[in-house]
């Protein structure tokens, strides 16, 4: 797992290419990230599909309710089936775009 930090936001990706490896390293680890926004790319893993993804939902939950934002980046899954607790999208740009839309809208109390 590489850890990249950003201003307000960790970035951590899977260099495995074991989404329920990194899943288990993530939530090991979680204390050292829960105060910032977080950024989960797995779209090195060509074998992450939606049941691999829906694995995070619980994590995206708990991280949600600490009012910080929790993204996934996943590329070659149908965005359809993604639930809706999930924030998934295709690329690492579209994840920090994300994440400063929601950090405006915390700012505006929404």
């Amino acid at each position: 797992m590489k850890v990249d930090h950003k201003i307000h936001t960790t970035i951590l990706k899977d260099t495995e290419g074991d989404v329920s490896e990194f899943l288990k390293k993530v939530t090991d680890q979680y204390e050292s990230f829960k105060d910032r926004n977080l950024i989960l790319d797995v779209s090195h893993d060509k074998s992450a599909d939606v049941k691999a993804i829906k694995t995070f939902v619980e994590l995206s939950k708990k991280h949600k309710k600490a009012k910080k934002s929790f993204v996934i980046v996943a590329e070659n899954i149908d965005f359809n089936d993604v639930p809706a607790s999930l924030l998934v999208v295709p690329t690492l740009l579209e994840a920090h775009d994300m994440i400063e839309m929601e950090e405006i809208e915390r700012d505006l109390g929404f």
